[in-house]
């Protein structure tokens, strides 16, 4: 086997282990320590919106004897059918099922949910189940605009529950051991950070015509605050995240976990400019509306970051699908979720050329880390304790801000400044505008 091929398969297999998807988790072992846990020291958990991350997330869960899963609230029955029966499989009593999310916030026994609904949804199901006392774990972005965000912020202040951002890397060991080495001074002045997501998998998503609804989907329930539209198969489930009605493209889907270590890295939390370019360039005529193909550079104190995403291309930069790289005047650091390795710049000393630092080959990751995340957050439920947490309401809205912002500055066509007291860009009534939640069909964006 080549070395290539050797790497390329460590690469694939942490990646997978990032998504849960490695190894069945041991739940027949965990039955018996669940059995032992009292009844009063179990954490009863409920998803809102099963089809997805938001089941990954929760399986993440039950590999913790004290969680229990008690409830599931999903728009389509045939998803709920079908996550009942998982949480059955794993040794679990069978849930409680509801098409409506706010009647299982009802629930008292219910102490924490997983929101793992398409990011349109994200606001309302954050902030309702908030008020209902509730513990929240939040599938990243945040929300779907700036304004959602900052409400969320806001509320989770105000209630005063736990609640982490499932942007998972910030549990990665070899994140914290990549970051520390990146704040030893080593690599000298890092001037710039390049973030990106080049997935070669993602193929043209096809035309299809509008449909009725399948049997067992309340649509109208689906569709909550977007604009009303036909039912169409490509904006449901997964495919939502191409639609600028529900999401934000790659941007917000990879981009808020590359930009979250890029910025929380580099102590840094929103750009002076953004200037974007790029659109559907690799399938002008699929059906999807969020770019294939972009650009965009934000400029903070200190350094520049580019973000490039590339649907249907794998040989992203230094070879790697995913990652960032810190790039300083001794050498370059890259990290993405299969490792971590440095580059160093050369020089001349008496006419040899050297290493201006140590060259450092790649550091493997080790673990689950959607599993310590999950972990993460239920140590801050049971000690009461949010600055333990890993990836809190605060460093979520960061990341989600700053790639939103990036959308923003695509959809303008020009370089955008951001007004940090202020909260808004300077001088740009367009650019405002699109900061705001336009909620439709009654729906209202969550009060403060």
């Amino acid at each position: 086997m080549t070395n290539s091929r050797r790497k390329f398969i460590r690469q694939t297999s942490a990646a997978l282990a990032g998504a849960g998807l490695a190894s069945a988790l041991p739940f027949q072992s965990l039955a018996a320590a669940k059995n032992k846990i009292a009844a009063s020291d179990k954490i009863r958990f409920g998803v809102i919106g099963c089809n997805g991350m938001g089941w990954s997330d929760m399986r993440a869960h039950l590999a913790l004897p004290e969680v229990q899963c008690v409830a599931l609230a999903d728009v389509d029955q045939s998803v709920l059918d079908r996550r009942s029966a998982d949480v059955e499989s794993v040794g679990g009593q069978r849930p409680q099922l509801f098409k409506d999310f706010r009647k299982m916030l009802e629930l008292k026994d219910l102490d924490a949910v997983i929101i793992g609904t398409p990011d349109h949804w994200h606001c309302m199901a954050f902030c309702d189940a908030l008020s209902a006392g509730k513990h929240v774990y939040e599938e990243k972005p945040v929300a779907n605009t700036i304004e959602e965000c900052n409400v969320m912020r806001r509320a989770a202040k105000r209630y005063g529950k736990m609640v982490q951002i499932g942007q998972w890397q910030r549990s990665g060991s070899h994140y914290a051991r990549a970051i520390e080495y990146l704040h030893s001074g080593k690599l000298g002045n890092v001037r710039l950070v390049k973030v990106w997501a080049y997935q070669g998998w993602m193929k043209p998503v096809p035309v299809k015509p509008d449909t009725t609804p399948p049997s067992g989907v309340d649509y109208e329930m689906w569709l909550g605050p977007a604009p009303e539209r036909p039912f169409n198969e490509n904006r449901f489930h997964f495919n939502f995240r191409w639609f600028w009605d529900y999401a934000g493209g790659l941007m917000t889907d990879w981009g808020v976990h590359e930009i979250d270590i890029a910025l929380f890295a580099m102590g840094a939390t929103a750009p002076k400019s953004v200037m974007a370019s790029g659109g559907k360039l690799a399938y002008p005529d699929d059906a999807s509306e969020t770019p294939d193909t972009l650009q965009t550079v934000f400029e903070y104190e200190g350094f520049n970051m580019l973000w490039e995403h590339a649907t249907g291309i794998d040989l992203g930069p230094y070879g790697k699908t995913e990652g960032i790289a810190f790039i300083g005047n001794n050498g370059t650091l890259v990290l993405n979720r299969g490792g971590w390795d440095v580059i160093p710049e050369t020089g001349w000393e008496e006419g040899l050329k050297v290493n201006k630092i140590e060259d450092l080959p790649e550091q493997p990751r080790q673990d689950d880390y959607l599993q310590a995340h999950a972990k993460n957050f239920v140590t801050a439920i049971k000690t009461n304790d949010a600055s333990i947490l890993k990836c809190g309401i605060e460093s979520g809205a960061i990341a989600a801000i700053n790639a939103h912002m990036g959308n923003i500055a695509f959809k303008t066509g020009r370089k955008i400044y951001w007004d940090a007291e202020k909260g808004n860009f300077k001088n740009d009534e367009e650019a405002n505008e699109l900061i705001k939640a336009k909620y439709h069909n009654g729906w209202k964006l969550p009060e403060e």
